[in-house]
């Protein structure tokens, strides 16, 4: 089985499958040799699991109630860049990270607008009013304290993604005048794939791994654990930290597989995080 090259072919028709498979893939590159990566990559169960996770679906989703929740973050995002853009320590920044932080501000305030005309295309009423609670950013009293909230927000809006995204599969493309025929569950995918670059990136400003190591320095916050945590070595039934489970030569570590997969918030995990930092 060469993993790789089905990994090209389905790239060719699906531009954004590396990043539903898993939005911080660089991780492979972190997994020591290239044999390990190879023995990794080849064993069924795992890809087994791998497509299950990016493609499988349960249909269980009313689609106007999935992307209000996903509008209700998207939001609050925009709302917090405009408020780190207008608040002083921003201009204590770097000229690149000040860059970065309008261009991911962007990214949201435009995420909301497409959001909105989707929601308002399938018959739905688009939430509104979900600002960043005045009285918590003002507790965030340097550039350092934002990007932390920043970061927690990305990979919140990561997982929520995900944790929603098989609820939209199967549902039919909208046709939405002055916009076009769009398909819910790629509309949503593609955010979630620009909100885990956001992730990433955000990370790196902050000199963190581009993806969750279990040793960051926030990972013990409530974004990375809910029900199947971050730190979640098993997968499809299997726990790939014991010995032979993959190969009977090769042995991961229990970080190397947690950062090796994204795993999903629940909708009542992920209001509990969002929830307390919504307000006037």
């Amino acid at each position: 089985m060469n993993f790789l090259n089905i990994l090209t072919q389905l790239a060719e028709v699906d531009s954004d499958v590396l990043d539903r498979l898993n939005p911080r893939r660089a991780v492979f590159a972190s997994l020591g040799t290239v044999a390990k990566r190879s023995a990794l990559a080849a064993t069924p169960v795992l890809l087994a699991s791998m497509f299950q996770k990016a493609y499988a679906g349960t249909n269980a989703g009313n689609p106007v109630d999935v992307f209000n929740y996903a509008l209700t973050l998207e939001q609050l995002e925009a709302d917090f860049y405009n408020k780190v853009q207008a608040s002083p320590f921003f201009l204590t920044a770097s000229a690149a990270d000040q860059a970065a932080i309008k261009q991911i501000s962007k990214h949201e305030t435009a995420h909301v607008a497409l959001l909105t005309t989707v929601v308002q295309g399938i018959g739905g009423t688009p939430v509104t009013g979900n600002t960043f609670k005045t009285s918590v950013f003002a507790t965030l009293t340097s550039f350092a304290a934002q990007l932390q909230v920043a970061q927690l927000l990305e990979d919140t809006g990561v997982r929520a993604y995900k944790g929603r995204a098989t609820d939209l599969q199967g549902i039919a493309d909208v046709n939405i005048p002055g916009v076009g025929t769009i398909n819910p569950l790629e509309s949503a995918l593609r955010i979630h794939s620009v909100e885990a670059r956001h992730a990433a990136h955000i990370r790196g400003m902050r000199m963190q791994t581009a993806w969750i190591s279990g040793t960051g320095d926030l990972d013990t916050q409530a974004t990375y654990q809910g029900a199947t945590p971050e730190s979640n070595t098993t997968q499809a039934g299997y726990n790939l930290t014991m010995a032979g489970v993959i190969t009977p030569s090769v042995t991961y570590s229990a970080t190397d597989v947690a950062a090796a997969f994204d795993e999903i918030l629940t909708p009542a995990e992920v209001l509990a995080i969002a929830m307390p930092l919504i307000g006037a």
